[in-house]
């Protein structure tokens, strides 16, 4: 994304989704990315979303946080900003694409302009690793230690390259209180 002029990634990540029903996560977690805010949404020029496989669907962390997002539903406040999807599994054929098409589905509903991989990025015709129209994707094997190839980040520098040109181009200019 930071590859055009005047756009910057931000990284967030979700809480773990807890089985016992009092337990709850600090505020910041005590390492890696902050966790995502609906004002991140609202705030953000484009959206770049991704969840490991689990079963074929996003991981419940990432739908439990989806699901707080009828706010801006309602309000319209993401409509018309461009987003992708990306996803890992740890076997070859785990639902990569499922899990992506469910990520879909309620960006939809939230009005986000969904972006996919085209063909004319070449490495889509001969991977053999990860990598979809509907998104990049990643087999990380069994034991979550499979490399990252150089097709599959060909493939997520061109998502987030396509995300972030598009976003520019989608940017409204900021909004002045005329006669």
């Amino acid at each position: 994304m930071e590859a055009v002029p005047g756009m910057e990634a931000c990284l967030r990540t979700v809480p773990p989704v807890s089985p016992n029903l009092q337990g709850t996560e600090p505020a910041i977690p005590e390492q890696g990315a902050l966790y995502a805010t609906l004002d991140d949404l609202k705030e953000c020029s484009g959206l770049a979303l991704g969840s490991p496989t689990r079963f074929g669907n996003m991981a419940a962390p990432m739908k439990y946080f989806i699901d707080t997002t009828s706010s801006l539903w309602l309000s319209g406040k993401l409509v018309d900003k461009p987003a992708i999807v990306f996803s890992s599994t740890a076997s070859l054929h785990g639902g990569q694409e499922s899990t992506l098409l469910s990520m879909m589905l309620p960006l939809f509903h939230l009005g986000f302009v969904l972006l996919g991989l085209p063909y004319t990025e070449s490495d889509l015709n001969t991977t053999r690793s990860g990598g979809t129209p509907y998104g990049p994707t990643h087999h990380t094997g069994a034991e979550g230690k499979n490399e990252i190839l150089a097709e599959e980040k060909r493939l997520c520098f061109a998502a987030g390259k396509r995300l972030a040109e598009t976003a520019k181009k989608l940017e409204r200019p900021h909004e002045t209180t005329g006669l």
